[in-house]
């Protein structure tokens, strides 16, 4: 799912593309992406571009007259620029289109599950709805982090997922938040000490500001292309077996429902894989409890052992 280094970059290419440019209209190639009835997309076109910003992990586009129109990429969402105008539509990955004079911008989205969302809504208030009212971590003050933080006893992995809690970090920047906090993504949220907190607080605006910056440029002034939750340079998420760039000892991950969890036992458990539920009940005793156990059996030796240097 795009997060918010993906959805900064995505509404700087549309800044330079269509603001003050008018919407000539919106052409649907799926029904089901569009989620409102009022007002219908014939209110929108003809009005101009007024402005874009970001709303968790939504993009909104405002046009003239108050009307917005709100994109939520989900998982497989992704946006792409057609510098002709009136692109046409691909059947079963295009969803939507949005013409303007310049060209058109195409909300596409792969596999069968439909999503992706567009919401045309009228006023602040209504738009205001659309807000899951998490805080934004690169301004938030110490304090009110502290305090989004300890709202409710979760998982620091499931508390900078929320979206009610922290604006626009998913799964995949949650990880790298985590380890570079050397915090396990399974700690509670209430269990933190003062100088543990302001950690998580650093951490969360270092990680989420390098990665816009590194997006940026790898942009440039072309439209974002490659939009993935998976990219090269990224300390954990996505590098399962893989070493951690800091300590070199293999990435382990944690899989559950639709989500994973990827962290570095010597840099943010003490050395301790974490269970995962239905592994570790299957295996039972078997299940490897330390990083230097499952690096043993890796090695073909017992627990405790040293690796013989003669042959």
């Amino acid at each position: 799912m795009p997060e918010l280094p993906d959805i900064v970059v995505y509404l700087e290419a549309l800044q330079s593309r269509i603001l003050g440019s008018t919407l000539e209209g919106i052409r649907l190639g799926s029904p089901f992406v569009l989620r409102s009835v009022t007002p219908a997309p014939r209110d929108a076109a003809g009005r101009s571009v007024v402005g874009l910003r970001r709303l968790g992990k939504r993009l909104v586009i405002a046009l003239e007259g108050g009307i917005f129109l709100v994109l939520h990429l989900m998982i497989a969402g992704r946006l792409q620029w057609k510098e002709e105008p009136g692109a046409r539509l691909r059947r079963r990955i295009d969803m939507a289109a949005f013409d303007f004079s310049a060209g058109t911008l195409v909300l596409t989205e792969a596999g069968t599950r439909r999503r992706a969302m567009l919401h045309l809504v009228e006023g602040e208030g209504a738009l205001a709805a659309h807000d899951p009212g998490g805080i934004d971590v690169l301004s938030a003050p110490p304090a009110a982090f502290r305090a989004a933080l300890q709202r409710e006893r979760h998982t620091l992995k499931r508390a900078l997922t929320d979206p009610r809690l922290f604006s626009g970090i998913g799964n995949a920047y949650s990880d790298e938040i985590l380890h570079r906090a050397r915090l396990s993504p399974f700690r509670m949220s209430d269990a933190l000490d003062p100088g543990e907190v302001e950690r998580l607080r650093t951490a969360c605006a270092a990680v989420l500001a390098e990665w816009t910056d590194r997006l940026r440029t790898e942009r440039g002034d072309r439209f974002p292309a490659k939009v993935t939750a998976f990219r090269e340079g990224m300390a954990v998420h996505g590098r399962h077996r893989k070493p951690c760039p800091d300590c070199g000892s293999p990435v382990q991950r944690i899989v559950y429902a639709e989500n994973e969890a990827n962290y570095c036992p010597r840099c943010q458990t003490g050395g301790r894989v974490l269970a995962d539920r239905s592994l570790s009940r299957l295996l039972h005793d078997d299940w490897p409890r330390t990083i230097d156990e499952l690096e043993s059996r890796a090695r073909g030796l017992k627990p405790g052992t040293e690796e013989s240097t003669t042959r």
